[in-house]
Parts: C-alpha cells; structure tokens; sequence
C-alpha cells in the first residue's frame, strides 16, 4: 500500500510504502489520533515512520502505483 501523511505546517506531505493492510494503517492512525500520542508505522523497508497524533492534517492510503518507464509515440 502507498501511504501519504500530511503534516501541519509543514508543504511537504510524507509518502512511503507499506506491506500492512489498509484495515491495519486505518486502525493504528484511529488508535493514535484518539490517544492523542504518535502515528508509528512501518515502511516495506522495514523503517519506522513516527508523526505526532496531533500534528496529522490527512492520511491518503491506496494501492500503490507502478511508475511507467520508457517512451511513448505519437502518432
């Protein structure tokens, strides 16, 4: 899954990509809103991604997208 997290304050939005599920990331974005302590989640790299709760503007989750490599023709 692609996960992009906006931050307040802040014009650049996080983006990574992670193995869990989007019922998982939902979960553990809900848990530390309401909790009101830090979003950890954990990359496809195995990196841990730390924002605060309260800091979060947006969470986008969604499959994640193939890059097109090459040229294209016009014809």
């Amino acid at each position: 899954m692609e996960i992009k997290i906006g931050v307040q304050n802040t014009p650049r939005e996080i983006a990574f990509e992670s193995d869990a599920s989007p019922a998982d990331i939902q979960s553990a974005v809900e848990t530390a809103i309401a909790s009101g302590g830090v979003l950890t989640l954990r990359d496809d790299r195995e990196r841990t991604v730390l924002v605060p709760a309260d800091k979060i503007a947006y969470v986008e989750i969604g499959p994640a997208s193939t890059r097109k490599v090459g040229f294209g023709s016009a014809m």
